[in-house]
């Protein structure tokens, strides 16, 4: 827990380390079998979590990417991914947060993360981002010309290949 845990939104030191050993005892008391995510969310896991790795796996199931935000929804997409792991495909990275476990968590997941913004607001601001730049990537790939519609040529210039 001291590796993946961090301050959050604005908790002290002290409270940080509270934090980590009311983890640390939630594991310890409700021992979730870690090959098991479905043990793993009974146990320790959220309502919220839960309801999001469901959103995910739908979302899956009927084609449809979702985006993911922080720290919350990457504990959703790992156990999403755990419970289906075709899930994973249609998972888009929204950003990587502050918080120190957030980047393990998309790299056990082998997402990239679409920025770097050192969020950790948890008001899904990183989703919301990202899924502006998505839809931006995909206005550009369906609607922009190619080369040869274009008229851009591929001869030599002073200044190197292609104008």
């Amino acid at each position: 827990p001291s590796q993946t845990t961090a301050h959050g939104t604005g908790i002290d030191d002290k409270q940080l380390a509270h934090k980590i050993k009311v983890i640390e005892k939630a594991l310890a008391t409700n021992q979730p079998n870690p090959k098991d995510p479905i043990d793993v969310l009974s146990k320790v896991g959220g309502f919220e979590i839960g309801g999001l790795a469901g959103v995910m796996i739908a979302g899956a199931a009927h084609k449809i990417p979702v985006v993911i935000d922080g720290f919350v929804s990457g504990a959703a997409a790992l156990i999403a991914t755990a419970i289906c792991p075709q899930t994973r495909d249609y998972l888009i990275a929204s950003h990587v947060s502050a918080e120190s476990g957030h980047p393990l968590m998309l790299k056990f997941l082998g997402l990239k993360p679409l920025l770097n913004l050192d969020m950790r607001l948890g008001e899904g601001t990183g989703a919301a981002l990202g899924i502006s730049l998505a839809e931006a990537a995909v206005k550009l790939l369906s609607h922009m010309a190619t080369f040869n519609e274009a008229g851009v040529s591929d001869i030599e210039t002073p200044e190197g290949k292609g104008a």
